[in-house]
């Protein structure tokens, strides 16, 4: 059994920091120990600091002597892809077993985290004969009083040495179980990063406010957790507002400099690939199609010192056998997705409750309860914590409300401002005939146009969509229609050629949604206030990332709520604060 096995039994969730990933031995032996135990707790996070990570063969053949294990090895082999510097979040076993895999100098990943970890997987020689009091002190702020310390491979030569080390930082070490301890300070603790939750929210009720990607997603993460939910939309069905498009494409921002989004869009994307993979069913509701994004004007670029596991999600160049595209990049991990297909998946797990035709107008505070009521002052719902997942429509319903994260005006932190963007998808069956030039995988780069989709009435390809703020005189459809063919014009030419009489004559269908802009196109995610039990929470703002953003946006919504490791750096997650403004 792992050390820590017997110590987490009938635990909500269970938090392990193991300082030396190494070959996964440890971490695949942890996992093995919670399957086969009964009293497990009902999620395991296990954060696994990592310089150098091993290749997917190299762990599929590590463990091929290990027929216990060997099953759960080849799991995480699937989606052992693209692991650059930062941190890597593999969503195991329907979600109740999360590794977060942190990919760099281990003092520098150490102080990226934001949680306090029930135990400490203490590797050596990581420390060595050489004990490092930086990285110790840097440990302790993963701790909490009562964190349980492993030290792996404790050898007598330098054992005092490193007893002395761990003491001076808080850790009582067992005398007679040399590498067994406990962080157990004499002194009083303080914490030098920015304010957190340190306890977590008690697992009770939820109400989150509206039924597309975001709300759905944010269900979903919530009752794996334990939560009972109930998803709240003004329409009669989940998916209703931007989240029905009929098909969307999930593929990592590309940026020379690699900035934020660009690393938050790739964790998003490996989140989303292993959801729909779990849940969806390839090629009707979704497909591992690959992406090829055009360069327009020469642009995006991939960093110049773009590494080896960097052509794992983005490389320059083409798809085999496809030379004739122009320029541009190919994204292997690219994918498209139906939204709707989805957002019902994750709404008909259990725990979560659906209640259509509810619009809420009002939330107040009844006792330790939230209740949520609409323009008549009908009860609608009622729960101990609230997350306002609706788009534009949470920043409307907070407006009025005068809730203060929308003060502008005042001194503390509030909502960045936000817009709606109007947007129409052109979009036709395949005929029989037809002789278009299309390409078997997705393209954008200037809108994007995605072929061979399944419809009720046969495959369809989609062109879109057009960019228009929700404040001006809409456009016309037909309008909107020769908006997208200069689209297509400058994303494959001979298409757009062979389409134009049908864009031209409006012979063709259209879907029309509207998605909800911040001003830094990044989205909203966390409390909207600072108190240590906050009950009122946003997950909004997803624009036209919503397929990348979602499961991330998502997954740091729980974890900030049950006091959990976080899925990305801190620094990375600071950019997508709700009060930011």
């Amino acid at each position: 059994m792992s050390p820590q096995g017997h110590h987490w039994q009938k635990q909500p969730s269970w938090r392990i920091l193991d300082t030396q990933f190494g070959a996964g031995d440890i971490f695949l032996d942890t996992w093995h120990t919670w399957r086969e135990d009964a009293d497990r707790p009902r999620l395991l996070h296990y954060v696994a600091l990592c310089e150098q990570p091993s290749s997917a063969t190299e762990l599929t053949k590590y463990f091929a002597n290990h027929p216990e294990l060997a099953p759960l090895g080849v799991q995480l082999s699937r989606h052992w892809f693209g692991l650059m510097p930062g941190f890597h979040r593999f969503l195991l076993e329907q979600g109740q077993v999360v590794l977060t895999l942190c990919i760099g100098e281990p003092l520098s990943m150490l102080r990226a985290q934001q949680f306090e970890a029930d135990a400490i997987e203490l590797a050596l020689p990581d420390i060595g004969k050489n004990v490092q009091p930086w990285f110790l002190k840097a440990l302790t702020q993963c701790c909490r009083r009562g964190t349980r310390l492993v030290v792996r491979h404790w050898a007598t030569d330098y054992g005092n040495e490193l007893s002395n080390a761990l003491s001076q930082c808080g850790f009582k070490i067992n005398p007679e179980v040399p590498g067994i301890g406990l962080f157990d300070p004499a002194w009083q603790l303080k914490k030098t990063r920015p304010t957190t939750l340190t306890l977590p929210l008690p697992i009770q009720r939820c109400a989150v406010i509206g039924a597309g990607l975001a709300g759905a997603s944010v269900a979903a993460s919530l009752v794996r957790r334990g939560w009972q939910v109930t998803v709240l939309d003004q329409a009669e069905a989940p998916a209703a507002g931007a989240s029905g498009l009929p098909v969307g494409l999930v593929v990592p921002h590309v940026s020379s400099d690699d900035c934020t989004l660009s690393r938050l869009s790739r964790a998003g994307v490996r989140l989303m690939l292993q959801q729909v993979g779990e849940l969806l069913k390839e090629n009707q509701d979704w497909a591992p199609s690959g992406v090829f994004e055009r360069q327009i004007g020469g642009t995006p670029k991939l960093p110049s010192n773009w590494p080896a596991a960097g052509g794992q999600w983005s490389m320059q160049g083409h798809p085999e056998g496809h030379l004739d595209l122009g320029c541009g990049l190919w994204h292997p991990k690219g994918a498209w997705i139906k939204p709707a297909a989805l957002v019902n998946a994750w709404l008909n797990q259990p725990g979560v409750t659906f209640q259509g035709n509810a619009r809420v107008a009002d939330v107040c505070r009844q006792g330790n309860t939230w209740v949520l009521s609409d323009a008549q002052g009908e009860l609608l719902c009622e729960a101990e914590c609230v997350v306002f997942s609706n788009a534009s429509g949470a920043f409307d319903l907070l407006q009025k409300m005068k809730h203060p994260a929308l003060d502008t005006q005042g001194s503390e932190p509030h909502l960045p401002s936000k817009q709606g963007m109007l947007g129409l998808l052109s979009w036709a069956l395949h005929a029989e005939s037809e002789k278009t030039g299309f390409t078997p995988f997705p393209v954008n780069g200037s809108g994007s146009i995605v072929t061979g989709i399944p419809t009720e009435n046969g495959q369809a390809w989609f062109m879109g969509s057009s960019y228009q703020p929700e404040s001006q005189p809409e456009r016309s459809d037909q309008e909107n229609h020769l908006r997208n063919l200069d689209h297509l014009e400058q994303l494959l030419p001979p298409v757009a050629q062979n389409l134009n009489e049908a864009f031209q004559t409006g012979a063709l269908q259209a879907w029309k949604g509207t998605r909800c802009i911040v001003a830094d196109r990044l989205p909203v995610v966390g409390p909207l206030d600072a108190t240590d039990q906050p009950g009122w929470w946003i997950c909004a703002g997803l624009g036209s990332r919503g397929l990348s953003f979602s499961v991330l946006c998502a997954e740091l919504l729980a974890a900030r709520m049950g006091a959990e490791p976080w899925p990305v750096e801190a620094k990375l997650a600071r950019s997508l604060e709700a009060l930011r403004a």
